[in-house]
């Protein structure tokens, strides 16, 4: 199960969710608690790990589609858990979700 692909995946994930709370850090003006940053890190990383599970035979094109899709869905979820108040961060879940596939599909 842990396939160079999962792997890829699982941390350029990690890595997106450390960026991801270090823009929800500033956008916040250092408010945010720590529980919070570590909801949003393990979001990203969780999109990573659903991303890694995903067949790489598609062509690139699609591949783009399907992890903004992936993204849209993984971080819906936390989107709504925290009442639809960063936008900001479901957006760049989207954006994050395409960065993953890439990657995954070009080092995999």
């Amino acid at each position: 199960m842990l396939t160079k692909r999962m792997k890829v995946s699982l941390i350029t994930g990690a890595i997106l969710g450390v960026v991801c709370i270090v823009g929800a850090s500033i956008r916040s003006g250092f408010e945010h608690e720590a529980t919070f940053l570590f909801a949003f890190w393990y979001n990203r990383l969780l999109m990573g790990f659903v991303i890694g599970l995903l067949d790489a035979k598609i062509g690139m094109p699609k591949v783009l589609y399907r992890g903004a899709g992936i993204g849209l869905l993984v971080s819906f979820a936390f989107y709504s858990s925290i009442g639809f108040g960063d936008p900001v961060g479901f957006i760049a879940g989207i954006i994050y979700g395409a960065i993953i596939e890439y990657v995954a599909i070009k080092y995999g």
